[in-house]
């Protein structure tokens, strides 16, 4: 187990800036989860960590040692990849033990380390077949197995279960979470997938045009975002985001949208807004903060009246689009709150976890 530093990491493939000067530290036993859409840089970031490609500048140290110029083999490493890339011509046992051979492990090791690693993944029956008599979620496992054998410094996970179906893909999120509890290793996680960002990190890095767009928590990132891209980003559905208008109303503030409908503030957040009246901004509104009204009003919630245009069932949640603003907008309500498109339904808008943007920036004014 080891803590890893970045500083000023850059690097081209040729014209192209793939990377733009990354500072990253990751402390030891930690699970960090890499995310971002496709070509935001974060595989070419593994593996510039892992030593599959040379960094053009900056630093890379393991555990306090210098690896930028060190191979691949030199820097304590076990990485998993997408495609599994196991041998086909090996068992599974054999593919296991392959890296602890290259590494002169000492025979009597080996056998003990494949089977406990079996063991914790539920492997032990698959030991003698070949990766053409596994399914995806096995072949997955056994790639996993090859890795964990190793008691590597650092453990790199490139987009490991974009190859398998959503259920195997879920029950495969629990199993590697369970394996870092239990091994206590430092462990870095590739994946385009929010929900798995989500559902697996410890920490969680954002990365947008080779850059990091911000950096935290699961929690801090959903509800405190500091831009609107990491806002969208997050969330299944999205954020809703509306135009509208910093407004005075009585005492207060208020966000008056484009069909003229008002939204008050609560008066904490109006207090710390009120050098931005008058200005134009984006609000952001989760799903989950669009709530079917209840019979009495609550301190920070306004309410509306909206006509329900669709009707998504879920099972225990139901998704009902209207609109809002002149733009359309989901709900995430309960199962039995909406029923059929053209009802009309009143709506609380939660405006304590509303999130205000500045829309020349696309940067969050209060998300508090």
């Amino acid at each position: 187990m080891a803590d890893l530093r970045i500083s000023q990491l850059h690097k081209y493939y040729g014209t192209v800036h793939a990377v733009k000067g990354i500072d990253l530290e990751i402390p030891a036993g930690e699970f960090t989860v890499l995310v971002g859409q496709s070509g935001c840089g974060k595989s070419t970031l593994l593996r510039t960590i892992a030593g599959l490609e040379d960094a053009d500048s900056g630093r890379i140290e393991i555990g306090g040692q210098p690896v930028t110029d060190l191979p691949p083999r030199d820097r304590d490493i076990a990485m998993v990849f997408q495609n599994y890339a196991l041998y086909p011509y090996m068992t599974v046992y054999d593919n296991v033990a392959f890296g602890l051979k290259a590494r002169k492990t000492p025979r009597d090791q080996i056998d003990g380390k494949i089977r406990k690693a079996a063991a914790m993944l539920g492997i032990e029956h698959l030991l003698e077949r070949y990766p053409r008599q596994l399914s995806g979620g096995q072949l997955q496992r056994v790639a996993i197995g090859r890795a964990i054998v190793r008691s590597a410094r650092l453990y790199l996970f490139d987009e490991p279960l974009s190859n398998l179906d959503a259920q195997l893909r879920e029950e495969m999120r629990g199993e590697i979470k369970r394996l870092h509890h239990e091994l206590g290793k430092t462990m870095i996680y590739v994946t385009h997938d929010q929900i798995e960002a989500m559902t697996m990190a410890d920490r969680i890095v954002l990365l947008r045009d080779g850059r990091i767009e911000q950096q935290g928590s699961p929690l801090d990132l959903y509800e405190r975002p500091a831009t609107r891209y990491v806002a969208g980003f997050l969330g299944s559905p999205g954020m809703n985001f509306i135009e509208a208008t910093l407004v005075a109303i009585g005492d207060g503030l208020a966000v008056r949208l484009t069909d003229g409908a008002q939204l008050a503030l609560p008066t904490r957040r109006a207090t710390a807004l009120a050098a931005h009246r008058d200005r134009k901004l984006i609000v952001g509104i989760r799903p989950e903060h669009l709530s079917r009204a209840a019979s009495d009003p609550r301190p920070g919630l306004a309410r509306i009246d909206a006509t329900i245009d669709l009707v998504q069932p879920t099972g225990a949640r139901t998704y009902a689009t209207f609109s809002l603003g002149g733009t359309a907008v989901v709900a995430e309500l309960h199962a039995h709150d909406v029923s059929q498109p053209g009802e009309r339904i009143p709506i609380d808008v939660n405006m304590n976890r509303a999130v205000l943007i500045d829309p020349t920036t696309d940067a969050v004014l209060s998300a508090s």
